[in-house]
């Protein structure tokens, strides 16, 4: 990218900067209620949506939340694309997928965590040269966790079609299932609070991605860029209630309640609730502050695209085509504390 362009990106954010300073009312999108169908996965970094919906940062902006649960990525990707659903929560080399692959444009809009992900291997599995001849359990075998889990394993000497196969199993709890239905599903990619369902069925962690790997940008809000450009105040609240629902997870004094919310939500107990809370305020592991975009994560993740599927020439693309996180800067503003 050139130093123009990098600038120019700049713009929005610096404005709104400088109104604030100079005491220029920014005025908040209207508040006409809406529904909006938000896609997920089944998973304990839902969080931030969850604490929402329940101390009211959504109902408060006239916002509805009809939840999807998606078994697998492929299905989310159709889906937002067929406009089965507004929004949808996944790991942003999914939205990178739409656009290169499906040639739909989709575009990135907020930031999340990290995936808090794990690569898992059953007990038997003592290096990763055990692998070897044995089964990888993914989502879809071409994006986000799974280019992740090869990277990883290629960086052990072990490339896939080679020395393993790869299995698309679905999301993550079916991942873990996985592992209990055949003993030659062996390694995947996990995280919570599956991660510690699968240790109680004796699986066990070959250590977190952010140490094997580095920074990496998973889940984050995408939408179709039609969408957003047709509903983009309805867009701004719902950041906004996001943002919120963020904040409340990481406050102390909710902390109770986060995990008791986690408990409900995904049918937990107290101490796999526990665990998965830890996880997700555990800085460079869990959840970023307000659930901000990590730019250096997501050029990592474009690194691995390139790397791993050979994509724009082996060399990754500067990010800006897949981002218009101009909504979420807004929603900062208009976001409590």
């Amino acid at each position: 990218m050139t130093r123009f362009k990098s600038r120019f990106l700049l713009i929005p954010t610096l404005c709104l900067f400088l109104a604030g300073c100079a005491g220029i009312a920014v005025s908040p999108p209207a508040n006409d209620p809406i529904t909006l169908r938000v896609n997920v996965f089944r998973s304990a970094t839902n969080i931030p949506l969850y604490m929402a919906e329940e101390k009211g940062a959504f109902a408060k902006r006239n916002l509805r939340l009809e939840l999807q649960f998606t078994p697998n990525s492929t299905e989310q990707r159709a889906g937002l694309a067929a406009g089965r659903s507004d929004i949808a929560h996944t790991a942003a080399d999914n939205a990178v997928a739409m656009v290169e692959v499906a040639k739909v444009d989709a575009v990135i809009v907020g930031g999340g965590d990290s995936g808090l992900l794990e690569l898992f291997v059953r007990p038997e599995i003592k290096t990763l040269a055990d692998v070897r001849g044995k089964v990888m359990v993914v989502d879809a075998p071409n994006t986000a966790y799974a280019l992740l889990a090869r990277k990883i394993l290629r960086n052990a000497g072990l490339v896939d079609g080679r020395d393993y196969r790869l299995a698309p199993i679905g999301g993550t709890e079916s991942r873990v299932n996985a592992f209990s239905q055949s003993p030659d599903n062996v390694v995947g990619m996990l995280n919570p609070p599956w991660t510690f369902i699968a240790e109680s069925r004796g699986a066990r962690s070959f250590g977190k991605a952010k140490d094997l790997y580095g920074p990496y940008q998973a889940i984050a809000p995408i939408v179709m860029r039609s969408w957003a450009q047709a509903n983009s105040g309805a867009l701004e609240r719902y950041l906004a209630a996001y943002i919120e629902g963020c904040r409340m997870t990481f406050d102390p004094a909710n902390r109770a309640e986060v995990i008791a919310v986690l408990r409900k939500r995904l049918d937990l107990t107290e101490d796999v609730a526990r665990r998965s809370y830890e996880g997700l305020i555990l800085p460079g592991y869990g959840l970023s502050r307000d659930c901000r975009f990590d730019m250096a994560g997501f050029r990592n993740a474009l690194a691995l695209r390139a790397e791993i599927e050979g994509q724009w020439g082996g060399v990754p693309p500067e990010p800006a085509k897949y981002l218009e996180l101009g909504y979420f800067e807004r929603a900062m503003v208009f976001a409590s504390p």
